[in-house]
């Protein structure tokens, strides 16, 4: 029975992260597809975690951590970008 619910919760996180790639394409502020991206780690991760339990296995662990800081590092950089249209600042004097 846990078997059949994980594999269900598979599908349904792919179908979240298609939709979530659809909202990438179309969106319609920068904003929109910034959120998109951020989700997609976020379901990625998900993922993976019930991949691990399928299997039952840690090996997945240092891939879930590295996906959680590169989503939060790009969101971030992103975020800073719309803001400000520079990600490094850069003072010269």
């Amino acid at each position: 029975m846990l078997e059949v619910s994980l594999n269900i919760a598979l599908i349904v996180m792919s179908m979240s992260i298609l939709v979530c790639f659809i909202r990438i394409v179309k969106g319609p502020t920068m904003s929109d597809r910034i959120v998109a991206l951020d989700t997609i780690g976020i379901t990625l991760i998900g993922v993976i975690g019930i991949i691990m339990v399928i299997q039952n296995t840690l090996a997945y662990a240092e891939v879930i951590l590295v996906i959680a800081i590169l989503a939060f590092i790009g969101t971030i950089a992103l975020a800073k970008f719309i803001e400000g249209g520079v990600i490094f600042d850069r003072d010269r004097n």
